[in-house]
């Protein structure tokens, strides 16, 4: 296959999706996580899929738009950023059975420890953030 006959399907693709530039607004941000979220409910099971290579170019068009629209403050830290998850969903210390017990909660809002990466990882999915964003 030559670049000539990829040119079309790629055309089509960047027509639906507007790969081709960064994310133009909110409308254009929720299109594209909805096609992310179709993308898990069909092929989720098989993250072999070839799907998933253009999932992953949207996933940085997603990123991009993310930290430009609603960065993180300078001066923060994993636990004021988990923190601020917390407040923005509406939980306690106690809902968060992905880092432990209320006492873990504390011991890692207060800042006396990290969250390892099983838990980095569960709170990324369940906060849908990067989990670059949960570490120091």
């Amino acid at each position: 296959m030559n670049v000539t006959e990829l040119l079309a399907p790629w055309a089509a693709i960047n027509a639906a999706l507007g790969l081709s530039a960064p994310i133009r607004d909110a409308a254009h941000y929720a299109e594209l996580l909805a096609f992310v979220d179709e993308c898990f409910e069909r092929f989720g099971a098989d993250d072999s899929h070839p799907v998933f290579a253009l999932v992953g170019l949207v996933a940085e068009r997603v990123r991009e738009y993310e930290s430009r629209v609603h960065p993180w403050p300078l001066a923060s830290t994993p636990a004021s950023r988990l923190a601020f998850l917390m407040d923005q969903h509406g939980l306690r210390q106690s809902d968060l059975p992905e880092i432990g017990a209320q006492s873990v909660v504390s011991e890692v809002l207060s800042g006396k420890r990290a969250l390892n990466l099983r838990q980095t990882k569960a709170l990324a999915r369940r906060f849908s953030v990067p989990m670059e964003s949960l570490v120091a």
